[in-house]
């Protein structure tokens, strides 16, 4: 591992002034780590933001609910009232690793989360993320790789916060050089489609400070995945649902499935149809084929078609359950 500064700042400003072009900042840092012994990245500086004012926070209002993003994904899935008016969220974050790692992990470092690609994180491998001029994925193995694969890199999304996030419309809360801003879901990761060498829309100065829930009366979310491990290990695929609830009526619903794409997969069709309509099983099997209409699946990775059309199911029936 490259040497590097180390420097804990005071204010968001000062973090975002110290991190430059050539730094990275450091939160729970799992993933960050990683990728330094491996020499994937070799930052001169990390800039420690895990004590930065208004980042530890869970604060719940009737309209919208904030959450800082050194909130560890521990105090997420514990938290009693974020598992009763969000449930997707305790959900996906009790998901993810270990409880060891559950309780360094913070939101802001789950939905920053770079590829877990092989190629990408192999030393020797100059693939298409790290500015090489192939995908080895596309050709090669690529079991654990992206459906939807009009893209240049099918390293796929996976932050499991990302997807129920996404469901539940949440805002990212970004210090963006000196400028406080906000992004959807879909435009964090909207890069990450456009440009092979992106995991997201980050600059290495634009620090997520936390994420804004609306709240909408009636409304039910579920995020549910599928891995080959029942416990420690990454999701093969993985959904999540949210809408509001009348009875077995769904209105302005939003299924995401994750671990399909390099963005949160979500198709506005299959959204529209569950708009108005009491949910039924027959229903719940358009929606997947809408979802997954354009999947285009790799050599060693069409297992996964089956099993987004059994989450997308599972996930809308377990929305109208009378005890969800």
């Amino acid at each position: 591992m490259k040497s590097f500064s180390y420097v804990t700042p005071q204010t968001p400003e000062s973090a975002v002034a110290l991190v430059s072009d050539e730094g990275r900042f450091l939160a729970g840092g799992m993933d960050l780590l990683g990728e330094m012994k491996e020499r994937l990245v070799e930052p001169a500086v990390l800039v420690n933001i895990k004590a930065l004012p208004g980042t530890r926070e869970i604060a719940a209002a009737p309209e919208v609910w904030r959450i800082g993003a050194n909130v560890t994904l521990a105090e997420l899935a514990a938290h009693p009232g974020l598992r009763r008016q969000f449930p997707a969220i305790a959900q996906a974050a009790e998901e993810v690793g270990s409880p060891q790692m559950r309780n360094v992990a913070t939101l802001g470092g789950n939905l920053a989360q770079h590829s877990r690609c092989w190629y990408y994180r192999h030393r020797d491998a100059r693939c298409r993320k790290k500015g090489g001029p192939n995908c080895f994925a596309r050709r090669d193995q690529n079991k654990y790789h992206a459906l939807f694969t009009g893209c240049m890199c099918v390293s796929p999304a996976v932050s499991n916060l990302a997807m129920a996030l996404a469901a539940l419309d949440a805002r990212v809360r970004l210090l963006r050089g000196r400028k406080a801003t906000t992004l959807t879901i879909a435009e964090l990761y909207a890069s990450a489609w456009r440009t092979p060498a992106a995991h997201n829309s980050l600059a290495p100065e634009d620090l997520i400070l936390g994420i804004d829930l609306p709240v909408a009366a009636g409304q039910r979310s579920v995020y549910l995945q599928v891995a080959e491990k029942s416990d420690f290990d990454w999701a093969l695929v993985s959904c999540a649902a949210a809408a509001r609830v009348e009875g077995k009526t769904l209105r302005d619903a939003r299924i995401v499935l994750g671990a399909v794409a390099p963005i949160p997969w979500t198709v506005d069709a299959a959204n529209r149809l569950l708009d108005g309509q009491e949910w039924s099983d027959e229903l719940a099997g358009r929606v997947a084929e809408t979802l997954l209409r354009d999947a285009t699946p790799l050599a060693h990775n069409g297992y996964k078609v089956p099993i987004a059309h059994a989450l997308v199911r599972r996930a809308l029936a377990r929305l109208v359950a009378e005890d969800p």
